[in-house]
């Protein structure tokens, strides 16, 4: 059942559920799992963001674009999706992932979101997974300011700390997990004069604070 909820949630029903099962499946659990499908939805999930800011952003030189594709591409912005999806509860997972949480971590997520994408593609061609990745991302497209996104989360928060002459944020590692060649490391931001914490995750400690920094300015007062 949480296939079908997840096929309706894609706007996608698979001829062939095998393609979405393997999307779903972490090498934790065994093979076949989604690693190959996730290199090939990435570079599927490149091209349509692509296209997508190409056509909206008319004026935008070649490097803007990049950099507004690599928020919309980024870690975060595929485990928001993935959130949105459920997609946490459809992952096949081994005892050890499961045990500490891997079908919330949003490595992993975003992971299989990829491999999701790539198996719509490998099921049906390019212009179904476009569609259903412009769906997905919509309202992502919509809210996309060039102005403020094309500034890394870290320097908007300093400039507007600064603007209102408050102290800088500070940023503490809270954790490091996996592997040595796949750790993901885990940030703290802490704003004194706001009394705000907020944490990021990353794959590296630079991401993690990256991650950490977008979450503060999203819930920094309106006016």
């Amino acid at each position: 059942m949480k296939l079908d909820a997840l096929q309706v949630a894609l706007g996608h029903r698979f001829n062939r559920p095998e393609l979405l099962v393997q999307a779903l499946t972490h090498r934790s659990f065994g093979s076949p799992h989604n690693e190959r499908l996730e290199f090939l939805g990435d570079s599927v999930l490149n091209c349509v963001t692509a296209i997508a800011l190409y056509d909206r952003f008319a004026a935008l030189r070649e490097g803007d674009l990049s950099r507004l594709r690599a928020n919309l591409v980024r870690q975060e912005a595929l485990f928001r999706v993935a959130e949105t999806l459920r997609l946490g509860e459809c992952l096949k997972l081994g005892e050890g992932e499961l045990k500490s949480g891997g079908h919330r971590r949003p490595s992993i997520l975003a992971d299989a979101l990829e491999a999701v994408f790539a198996a719509v593609f490998l099921d049906a061609g390019f212009e179904t997974a476009k569609a259903v990745i412009d769906r997905l991302y919509a309202d992502a497209l919509v809210a996309i300011d060039p102005a403020s996104a094309l500034k890394d989360p870290k320097t908007a928060l300093q400039e507007w700390l600064q603007g209102r002459r408050m102290p800088l944020p500070r940023y503490s590692l809270a954790d490091t997990r996996g592997e040595a060649h796949r750790q993901e490391f885990e940030v703290e931001c802490e704003i004194a004069g706001l009394g705000l914490k907020t944490r990021g995750v990353g794959v590296s400690r630079r991401a993690a604070e990256q991650q950490s920094a977008q979450r503060a300015l999203e819930r920094l007062p309106k006016s």
